[in-house]
């Protein structure tokens, strides 16, 4: 009896320090979440600069079409024979390119393709993040609730426990009876602490996913609602069409194709329309005009096979490109009919769950008043009382489980934590 009350002391100090917690902890909805980790989520950062970056790659790619301007001044002053001369100068020239083989035009269209398949990273690394913040989030949820189911089992292993001790008080059960009731009250008590410390883990993770620097205890809202079963197949061939991580390796794969192109094109001659004016003479300002204005041309003719090994490096990555498009596109396919397989699975498997909770706890409710009237003996009562237990926790784990394959079926199809 002793030992009871220091474990009912225990565990109510457990209850103690839990409520605590929970009435410091900052409550956050969904919503909160996903505006938090818009703002602060790291990794969200890093892809959103790759897309800056590309836009910048494209302004130095397309400063080759355009005039090249430069101005220069000097002064001078020389002596000779002890007669010294002073000049000065000053001019403009600029350069405009007119045609090179259309390289340019398409190193400016590989750097679009580059913004495209940055942008698509971009879409790929918010899905990624979403999934990551709604397993994260659904986790604390299941682990909340799980720390409420382990209490009701706590209390009923108690109840149990009491039960049968009264029992075994007045010689209608026996010892072995007593030491597995109170094995099962040892294992509840050991499930109520198992879910505290997964309440503390699972609001790091959401913290983490978040962005959040600082850990802090949080608590969600929200219900466990897992939808009902019977969608559909989709079409999986077309779905993909949308996949921002298909399109990412199909701008990768145009990119490779303009940039062998401009690889192809650094065989042409390069022509030029140049033009200055300059002003010279013995003071500042000069006074003497000059202007020149001309065209040149520059023809490869011999640089050691390095235009050729370009080629054939440039031709290599646009093949490799489309393998990996190819590649890509099956993976993509393969990993939706995966993941949507995997939810409406784990969807039927929930009100399957539910149903034989519902029949254990009709056995339970029976089994304990013909247990209390010496109708049924401990071991068949006992199972029946595991039965309950374990029903009440394979739902719950269920329901997490389609839910967090819920947010895998939505990442599969691309959805980011914008949408």
């Amino acid at each position: 009896m002793l030992g009871r009350r220091v474990f009912t002391g225990f565990a109510a100090l457990i209850l103690v320090t839990a409520s605590a917690r929970s009435l410091a902890a900052e409550v956050l909805s969904w919503e909160d979440c996903v505006r938090e980790t818009r703002e602060k989520n790291q990794d969200l950062v890093s892809a959103k600069k790759k897309v800056e970056e590309a836009w910048a790659d494209r302004a130095v790619t397309r400063s080759a079409v355009l005039p090249d301007v430069s101005a220069s001044s000097s002064g001078t002053r020389r002596s000779t024979d002890d007669v010294e001369t002073t000049a000065y100068s000053a001019g403009v020239s600029g350069q405009q390119l007119v045609f090179d083989g259309f390289k340019a035009s398409h190193d400016l269209a590989a750097a679009r393709e580059n913004i495209k398949a940055a942008e698509y990273n971009y879409a790929v690394t918010s899905s990624n993040i979403r999934l990551e913040l709604w397993s994260s989030f659904i986790g604390l949820l299941g682990a909340q609730e799980a720390l409420r189911v382990t209490q009701d089992i706590l209390d009923r292993r108690q109840q149990n426990v009491d039960l049968v001790t009264l029992r075994y008080q007045v010689g209608r059960e026996h010892r072995g009876a007593l030491m597995t009731a109170q094995a099962n009250l040892s294992e509840a008590q050991y499930d109520l602490e198992e879910a505290r410390r997964n309440v503390s883990l699972y609001q790091r993770r959401l913290v983490k996913a978040m962005g959040r620097e600082v850990f802090g205890p949080v608590e969600v809202r929200g219900d466990l609602v897992v939808p009902v079963s019977g969608e559909e197949p989709p079409s999986f061939e077309k779905i993909v069409e949308a996949s921002p991580l298909l399109k990412q390796v199909v701008a990768q794969k145009e990119s490779a194709r303009f940039g062998l192109k401009a690889a192809r094109a650094s065989l042409f001659p390069k022509v030029y329309i140049n033009a200055g004016a300059t002003r010279s003479g013995a003071k500042w300002l000069p006074e003497t005009e000059g202007w020149s204005a001309g065209v040149s041309m520059a023809i490869p003719l011999f640089e050691g096979g390095k235009t050729q090994a370009h080629i054939r490096k440039a031709r290599s990555a646009f093949e490799r490109a489309e393998a990996d498009e190819r590649s890509e596109r099956q993976d993509v396919i393969l990993t939706l009919a995966e993941a949507w397989t995997q939810w409406q699975n784990d969807v039927s498997f929930v009100f399957v769950r539910e149903e034989f909770l519902r029949a254990s706890e009709e056995r339970a409710m029976i089994a304990e008043g013909q247990y209390s009237s010496g109708l049924v003996t401990f071991d068949d009562w006992t199972i029946i009382e595991d039965d309950l237990v374990n029903y009440q926790k394979s739902v719950l784990q269920a329901k997490v489980n389609a839910l967090v394959a819920e947010g895998s079926w939505l990442q599969a199809k691309g959805v980011t934590i914008d949408d």
